[in-house]
């Protein structure tokens, strides 16, 4: 993220205060804007991150009702004798709409910062 708020040329941010626009109103309503693409892609892999947990999720959270849906997913193949593979694709066909629809919904921010420029 850091680097791409270097890319938010100075000019903006002076042109902003010649205008009379204070700290805050520079950066929520023109720098936040320009930089809206970083932050969706980061909150996109912030959920698909949490959401997918394993490791951590299959050693602290011990009850079953707060753990991760990768730790029950992987209940259904960890038994030695009854693997439920049929089970397990079908949950994570289910557990993959989730992070393609914010995909979908955030794919304008995204695509939309590639394509817009600030300054010629």
């Amino acid at each position: 993220m850091y680097g791409f708020f270097n890319t938010v040329p100075a000019s903006i941010d002076e042109a902003a205060k010649i205008d009379g626009a204070g700290h805050a109103r520079i950066f929520f309503t023109i720098i936040l804007r320009l930089v809206a693409p970083i932050l969706a892609v980061v909150g996109l892999l912030s959920f698909i991150g949490t959401s997918s947990e394993f490791v951590l999720a299959s050693v602290i959270l011990i009850d079953p009702d707060k753990q991760t849906l990768a730790v029950g997913l992987y209940k259904f193949v960890s038994d030695e004798f009854s693997k439920n593979w049929s089970v397990f694709a079908a949950g994570a066909v289910l557990a993959a709409i989730l992070p393609v629809a914010l995909f979908l919904a955030l794919q304008r921010y995204i695509v939309g910062g590639l394509t817009a420029g600030s300054v010629k």
